[in-house]
């Protein structure tokens, strides 16, 4: 008997719905607030202006050239993760004062996107930050069905549009994923040289780049060659530094929207919102060092099971995969690595780690 697929959106609104009221009557702390180094610039000073988009009368910050500009998702579901990562960005910097967030949440319901501002407001006073509305319509039809639920959820493709998004003052951005922490200075991240590309990222060219697209893709003649002439490598779409301009010049959200409707006509890619950023920029992206995403901590998409950090240096701990650090937390089957995160949870939870 094959399921009523009709039924299959109302249960994902109402499994969402749920999440969002669990999570947003939540209690989180107030983060200490962290002040700028005495040889940091002000964010007063060389306030970028052109004719398409003037300055905010009310916070003119958000167009300087001196702010290191930082874009997450907000969602209920993964709240305490995103106030976990805020936390870790600020301490870490040496100039916190100058870290402007631009926060994407859905717009639906109203209430819920105000209770998560007003949370965010509570946990950090004097946080440089705007909220942006993300209407879900603009990706829902060209969302395909992928291996993990939780990967087609509409605000995980939000990152296509953070050129749309944000003012068009702000050129270049780091997005980050809301399952992280750093334990470094964030503007050595935004100041990564991206040599005239749109994206950097750290590439894993071990990884086995055809798995993460069907054989219907590489038995196409066509969508074969995609890659041809390109040194094409996995990346992490959860840390990346984005040129806004160029990605605007190009038009890439419309490149990466073409690449989602093909995959509603032909399944070529099983895997969420990551390969359709494959297939516009592997190849063509500027390096960034391994130690700026050390990923894969919350083992792969199915068990979610423990793993050991890569070799090499660390300045940011990602848990992408399906175990994350504040669920095996709560339910007392914390992985070694989760006792990095524990530090960053603004939760009023007490929890006892035990090796």
């Amino acid at each position: 008997m094959r399921p009523n697929t009709s039924i299959l959106p109302l249960l994902l609104t109402l499994s969402l719905v749920t999440q969002n009221a669990a999570a947003t009557s939540q209690h989180f702390r107030e983060a200490p607030q962290f002040y700028n180094s005495p040889d940091c610039p002000s964010l007063y000073h060389h306030i970028n202006q052109n004719n398409n988009d003037a300055p905010d009368s009310q916070n003119p910050k958000i167009c300087s050239e001196n702010a290191v500009h930082v874009a997450m998702t907000l969602d209920a579901a993964y709240l305490r993760g995103s106030l976990a990562a805020i936390l870790s960005v600020l301490q870490h910097s040496s100039c916190p004062e100058n870290v402007y967030f631009h926060f994407v949440a859905a717009s639906a319901p109203a209430a819920h996107a105000f209770r998560l501002n007003l949370t965010v407001s509570k946990s950090f006073p004097y946080l440089n930050f705007r909220v942006y509305n993300f209407e879900d319509a603009a990706v829902a039809g060209l969302i395909s069905t992928s291996i993990r639920a939780a990967l087609d959820c509409p605000l995980n493709y939000a990152r296509n549009y953070l050129a749309d998004l944000l003012p068009q003052c702000v050129k270049k951005v780091v997005y980050l994923d809301s399952d992280l922490v750093l334990v470094d200075d964030i503007a050595k991240l935004a100041a990564t040289p991206l040599g005239g590309l749109v994206l950097a990222a750290p590439e894993y060219c071990n990884a086995n780049f055809t798995s993460y697209f069907t054989p219907t893709f590489w038995s196409n003649p066509s969508l074969s060659l995609t890659f041809e002439g390109r040194n094409a490598c996995y990346f992490n779409t959860g840390v990346m530094v984005i040129d806004l301009r160029r990605w605007r010049d190009g038009d890439f959200t419309t490149k990466i929207v073409e690449w989602m409707e093909l995959q509603k006509r032909m399944r070529i890619y099983e895997l969420g919102s990551l390969p359709p950023f494959l297939l516009v920029f592997a190849g063509n992206i500027a390096p960034v060092d391994h130690r700026w995403n050390q990923h894969g901590l919350g083992g792969d998409n199915f068990r979610g099971l423990c793993r050991d950090l890569h070799p090499g240096p660390v300045s940011l701990l990602h848990w992408s995969g399906k175990g994350k650090p504040w669920a095996r937390l709560d339910a007392s089957r914390h992985c070694p690595l989760d006792a990095l995160w524990a530090p960053y949870d603004l939760l009023h939870t007490p929890y006892a780690l035990e090796s």
